[in-house]
């Protein structure tokens, strides 16, 4: 058999039989590293096949199997086929796309993907910017870089030092920490990232966002970003987007909507109010390889303001092939040089399911959080956040008190392997202590649920 019919064989042979798999099985480094090591010293070359072959074994038997329909975690989804599929070509033929030029086809066919979700979030195709990018901390960084060239173009040329004030990243304790990464590379420190409260429904609250604008302005911080978020990572809540939008607008600062996860919810009819207001931002990111179910990464950046954008990342050398009108090369309008075709999974995908495919595995996604609620709440557990996505957090009083553990739970849960679920503290220190889990597969099952039900109820402390 030859190595490309070892990977087509793993590829249905997987899929078909991922419920067969344990979703996690304890391991730890040396034991890898005892199996790994002794067979791999590089001081000769070893069969391509035989190199395929042990690879599969090692990534079916120590991985957090994340596209399995019981993992309950992160937002690592199922994969849909056509993603695999256009992957394996961005391999094959691999284009470059620092210049379209280069790969016309490959910048056409991520320019139509982009389209297509810049009009579902409400953006004008041909008023705006888009752009994939390796990830939504990607995609958060151009955001900010965005805001300065626009706010403050002088920055440009001459740093955060021709700055008269310090700029202020405004978020709340539920944002996604990558902006405390992108206040460090963008040069304005950590210090610029003001945390603001959030509710009793763990959201940004808009009184406290007015009143800490107006506490800095008067120590001399400038609003630079407002940053809401549409589905945070640990409990899927959105925050309240038309008031952060006129919060923004009136401090004369950008309004960015990090909807790396929550994006998708666009796409439904449903849930698309969930997501109000998210049209009004300067700025979004929105992850395919999330909610969009197609392989890691894909990132994308979507910008109200072109030549914002052609201001932070701007850039003509002579190495570089020359530009073709009506066509913008990528390196001179994104944050990356030379970069792989990330888009192309995303558009095969979308052709693939189409509008009314991904509307459905959206909404039965949704669907199979709200039955995990219902059973939750008919076994006792509390429910904590409050969210029409699929993200669930669930406590009871021994949990929040800390008579009972909630990482021996996990603990218990991993050693058997059925399903996987995490951790998670809502609202700060003094926050909520709370098990959570997400639906992250489109082949996720009501006996999926019934089965981490199962492992609830087996691994909660005898009395």
């Amino acid at each position: 058999m030859s190595v490309w019919d070892q990977i087509a064989r793993e590829i249905e042979e997987f899929t078909a039989g991922i419920r067969d798999l344990p979703v996690v099985r304890p391991t730890s480094p040396a034991e890898i590293r005892a199996d790994l090591e002794p067979r791999y010293d590089f001081a000769g070359p070893i069969a391509l096949d035989v190199v395929v072959r042990d690879v599969m074994r090692l990534l079916r038997t120590w991985q957090v199997q994340v596209t399995h329909p019981r993992y309950f975690g992160l937002f690592n989804p199922s994969v849909h086929p056509a993603g695999i599929a256009a992957d394996t070509l961005a391999a094959l033929y691999n284009p470059q796309l620092a210049a379209w030029s280069h790969s016309p086809a490959a910048c056409e066919l991520e320019r139509l993907a982009l389209r297509h979700y810049a009009a579902a979030l409400g953006f004008d195709p041909d008023r705006s910017a888009a752009s994939f990018t390796s990830g939504g901390a990607e995609a958060n960084l151009q955001a900010a870089l965005a805001a300065l060239a626009h706010l403050h173009p002088e920055t440009g040329p001459r740093g955060v030092a021709a700055l008269a004030g310090r700029p202020a990243i405004y978020l709340s304790g539920e944002s996604h920490h990558s902006f405390v990464k992108i206040a460090r590379m963008a040069g304005l420190g950590t210090e610029a990232v003001r945390e603001v409260p959030v509710s009793d429904r763990f959201v940004m609250d808009p009184a406290a966002l007015a009143r800490a604008i107006r506490e800095d302005r008067s120590e001399g911080l400038t609003p630079l970003l407002v940053v809401g978020t549409a589905g945070t990572t640990a409990a899927g809540t959105v925050d309240p987007l038309p008031e952060l939008a006129e919060i923004a607008a009136a401090a004369g600062a950008w309004f960015h909507v990090d909807a790396a996860w929550g994006g998708a919810a666009v796409l439904s009819e449903r849930l698309r109010p969930a997501l109000a207001g998210i049209e009004r931002a300067d700025s979004v990111t929105w992850d395919a390889h999330k909610w969009l179910s197609v392989p890691m990464g894909a990132g994308m950046f979507f910008c109200r303001h072109p030549e914002a954008v052609g201001r932070a990342f701007g850039s003509s050398t002579s190495y570089m092939p020359q530009g073709i009108p009506g066509a913008d090369d990528p390196y001179a309008v994104t944050a990356q040089w030379t970069r792989r075709a990330i888009g192309l999974k995303v558009f095969m995908t979308l052709a693939t399911l189409g509008r009314d495919g991904y509307r459905t595995l959206i909404d039965r996604q949704a669907d199979m959080g709200d039955r995990l609620r219902d059973r939750l709440a008919a076994r006792g557990w509390d429910v904590v956040n409050q969210t029409p996505l699929p993200v669930v957090c669930f406590s009871r009083p021994e949990i929040r008190s800390g008579s009972v553990s909630a990482s021996a739970i996990l603990e218990r849960v991993y050693a058997r392997g059925r399903v996987w679920i995490s951790e998670v503290l809502l609202g700060g220190g003094g926050g909520v202590r709370a098990l959570r889990a997400c639906i992250t597969s489109f082949r996720t099952e009501e006996a999926d649920l019934d089965c981490l039900m199962e492992e609830l109820d087996a691994s909660w402390p005898a009395a």
